[in-house]
């Protein structure tokens, strides 16, 4: 072994390196919480991932690469292993674990909400949903997103600023 890490990768994704995309965010979001003295404790293994949740703190860190493009994020509901199988498993918001904080967003900005916030607005069916051949999810426009946010950082003037 020469000590790399090799991540899983989804057969169904359009994009072969998502997983490794993901996982550079999250250690992105985790340096950024460390600025402000939250530090995270990230579970490597599948096991402790699936029977406890992304990490110790109950926050899970979601990737949305085209939200500045679309003015949205894509909240995540629900999710196939792979595009031919029939069954919906919960996931994102709606996955049962310890996470209570949901941080989503890409290297631009981030937004961080209570986890039972987002599933009562997805509730409301007030927001369009979408679905591709894996994910069922619910947008949140940006307007809405920045109201219900606990916080927002952004990338201003080549520095971070929180607000």
């Amino acid at each position: 072994m020469d000590g790399t890490v090799t991540a899983m990768r989804y057969p169904d994704s359009k994009n072969r390196e998502s997983v490794d995309d993901g996982i550079r965010f999250q250690d992105y979001v985790c340096e950024l919480l460390a600025r402000e003295h939250i530090i995270i404790q990230n579970f490597s293994s599948k096991k402790y991932q699936l029977t406890i949740g992304e990490n110790l703190q109950g926050i899970e860190i979601k990737l949305d690469n085209r939200c500045i493009e679309t003015q949205r994020l894509s909240i995540e509901i629900a999710e196939k292993t792979h595009a031919d199988k029939t069954d919906w498993t919960n996931s994102g918001i709606y996955r049962d674990d310890n996470s209570w904080l949901y941080i989503q967003g890409n290297f631009e900005i981030v937004f961080i909400f209570q986890k039972n916030l987002l599933q009562m607005l997805h509730r409301t069916n007030r927001y369009k949903t979408g679905e591709t051949n894996t994910i069922r999810k619910f947008y949140l426009p940006f307007a809405a997103a920045r109201k219900y946010a606990g916080k927002v950082i952004e990338l201003d003037d080549d520095k971070l600023s929180l607000r």
